[in-house]
């Protein structure tokens, strides 16, 4: 009874320690496949393969279906909201969050480009070393590689939108779920009742199908990783963990600068306070992973600690942790330009400033969804002509750096509570000057 026991264990415990150790597993089976006689090591690598694209392809399978529902059902609750009784908060609240994670976008592009963690300044193959077998055709790429302002308007407004999809350009799709969702509010109430519920019921039976396929992710984890290391060894460590710092740097300027000059200048609190009572809060981001898992201490040290009132907390934070994914758009933008130059590409500025688009549109749209990062990242990649082969080199490193954008996510959501409320006109417990305190009723 005790051996049967210990032998469930691994499957009763939280996803993300599954998944790590699937990772590590996948290591030390890579290493060893790498070491055998290729007459044992070709027939293990290929299952270890073919199970890893079976993982692919059913996350690959979701990525319509899901950014539809999810942005469609978003979209429908929030246009409805914020016309109906929040008006001027709402407002405030989604522009704030648009532009935090516009400038978290960019702070990611400008890292990336700094240091260039895929370029391989040895002279080595990156996209050779992280085991990339997909060869680009620079001819077909150069057809879809975005050059003129004139090809981004159509990539937002394309002809089919179902053959759009179809073929992985996703920003349209986009596009149109956000117009399909703010139009809705011109029903009648039956009307709007009815799409709200449709979309919302497809939205939760997609995240549930999500979450069944998550629950093969320590499998799919552990065969793309194990695949790799067969084929390379550790070799593909090298530009992974540049990969790793690049996203860390970037992740640490947002948080350590962005975010406090914009609680500074605009909220006028004090950063360093307001620091000191998210601590609870980002120690829970960074164990669980979880924007949503996170809100309840969210909501309670924002209101306690901080001051905020019960009803812009309730309202703004619920909102962030559906919508405001700074450290998500970030990850989103170094994985592209990443893989990018791994496959010794260099992208124009008008592509990167496609990729800034998509990531801002894709972090919306599949916010608080599992692995919600591989899905934007190959909308990302399909976008720009990529081929998203390249994901299962970052899985090797992706559980930490989730744990950090994370916790990035849920700062950004705590920050912009705090500055909504005193831009309102709220005291609040760590302002530099005393306003007259008001409460917000919608």
């Amino acid at each position: 009874m005790q051996l049967s026991k210990i032998a469930l264990w691994p499957l009763k415990q939280h996803l993300a320690v599954q998944v790590l150790g699937a990772i590590f597993l996948g290591l030390l089976t890579g290493l060893w496949t790498s070491q055998t006689p290729e007459t044992i090591a070709e027939p293990i690598g290929a299952f270890l393969g073919f199970v890893g694209n079976l993982f692919l392809n059913a996350l690959k399978m979701l990525i319509v279906p899901l950014v539809t529902s999810s942005v469609v059902s978003a979209v429908i609750s929030l246009s409805n909201s914020s016309t109906e009784s929040l008006g001027r908060l709402g407002l405030r609240t989604l522009s704030f969050y648009a532009v935090t994670s516009t400038l978290a976008i960019i702070t990611g592009l400008l890292w990336v480009n700094l240091l260039g963690p895929g370029r391989g300044g040895d002279g080595s193959n990156v996209a050779t070393t992280l085991g990339l077998k997909t060869e680009v055709d620079m001819a077909t790429f150069e057809e879809h590689h975005i050059t003129e302002m004139a090809h981004i308007l159509e990539q937002f407004f394309p002809a089919n939108i179902v053959d759009a999809a179809a073929n992985g350009q996703l920003l349209g799709l986009i596009v149109f779920c956000l117009l399909f969702g703010i139009f809705s509010g011109s029903l009648s109430p039956e009307q709007q009742q009815f799409q709200r519920q449709f979309w919302d019921s497809a939205a939760k039976i997609m995240m549930k199908i999500t979450e069944w396929v998550m629950k093969f992710a320590p499998i799919g984890a552990f065969a793309l990783v194990a695949h790799v290391v067969s084929e390379t060894g550790l070799a593909s460590l090298k530009p992974l963990s540049g990969f790793a710092i690049t996203v860390i740097l970037a992740l640490s300027s947002h948080m350590l600068i962005t975010m406090p000059l914009l609680l500074f200048f605009v909220g006028r609190v004090s950063p360093v306070q307001h620091y000191r009572a998210m601590l609870p809060v980002m120690a829970m981001a960074f164990s669980t992973s979880s924007s949503s898992a996170t809100l309840p201490l969210t909501m309670e040290c924002v209101e306690r600690d901080s001051g905020v009132s019960k009803d812009i907390a309730g309202f703004v934070l619920p909102i962030g942790a559906t919508v405001n994914m700074d450290g998500t758009a970030l990850y989103e933008c170094v994985a592209a330009l990443f893989l990018a130059q791994a496959y010794g590409i260099d992208l124009s500025m008008t592509t990167q400033a496609l990729v800034v688009a998509i990531a801002l549109f894709s972090s919306i749209g599949v916010a608080g969804v599992p692995a919600a990062s591989l899905v934007a990242i190959s909308i990302i990649l399909t976008s720009i002509g990529l081929p998203i082969e390249g994901i299962a080199a970052l899985l090797v490193v992706d559980r930490l750096l989730d744990m950090l954008r994370t916790t990035t996510n849920v700062f950004g959501d705590s920050c912009c509570a705090v500055i909504i409320a005193r831009q309102e006109g709220e005291k609040t417990r760590i302002g530099l000057n005393h306003k007259t305190s008001r409460n917000y009723s919608p």
